[in-house]
């Protein structure tokens, strides 16, 4: 027998869902520390919700809670970019390619690439890096959430946020989103003509350059 998460409290989840908004548009900088107090009396709660919206974050890579230094932004490193690229680069392709293969005969695949293409309009007509990012994230997440391995989305889903929080601090250095739109249309051409190993590779090859520009061998920072 399984048994369902238990549903988050509603102002919970509304500070976790504003914190994170905030980390992922770069208004909240990577080291910078998540006081209790000072956010409670930010969004008008408790600190209760504000302490349980910290350690969902802190599980999902977002956030760092020490015992000695309290809550901080995670900061990003040449390593810790290449550990979240990797497992996109091992485990997003192969997704894409499931949901193309199963693009003919399912109506959940199709439309998941309608999505993708609509999040590519959005990112295009984006007034501002924040709203760019998201509609990239949800680009992304279009392309594998119909692959057919709910297990595989999940895994995806657990990276997605660091792979976004990358993003946001490789792009306020190397602002490459011109770049990466055309590798989106390229891959979403791809997969809309059924070539599900050209939009593979084509994926795999814009996730591994992309790390490759944003933190090159031997970078630290």
């Amino acid at each position: 027998m399984t048994f369902a998460p238990a549903p988050i409290p509603s102002r919970t989840q509304y500070v976790l869902e504003a914190v994170k908004h905030a980390i992922l548009t770069g208004q909240l900088s990577p080291g910078q520390a998540l006081v209790e107090t000072e956010l409670a009396a930010q969004f008008g709660v408790s600190k209760t919700p504000v302490r349980e919206a910290l350690k969902t974050l802190a599980g999902t890579g977002l956030v760092v809670m020490s015992q000695y230094k309290g809550t901080t932004v995670r900061t990003v490193d040449a390593e810790m970019a290449r550990e979240v690229y990797d497992v996109r680069l091992l485990l997003e392709p192969e997704a894409l390619r499931r949901t193309v293969t199963r693009r003919a005969s399912l109506e959940a695949a199709r439309e998941a690439l309608d999505l993708a293409r609509d999040a590519l309009l959005r990112a295009d007509q984006a007034a501002d890096q924040a709203e760019r990012s998201l509609a990239n994230r949800e680009f992304h997440r279009s392309l594998y959430l119909s692959c057919g391995n709910p297990l595989l989305a999940r895994m995806l889903d657990d990276v997605r946020d660091q792979a976004a929080l990358v993003s946001t601090v490789a792009w306020a250095s190397h602002p490459s989103w011109e770049r990466e739109a055309d590798e989106h249309r390229e891959i979403l051409r791809l997969a809309l003509s059924d070539d599900a190993d050209g939009a593979a590779r084509a994926l795999r090859e814009h996730i591994a350059s992309f790390v490759q520009r944003a933190f090159p061998e031997g970078d630290t920072a």
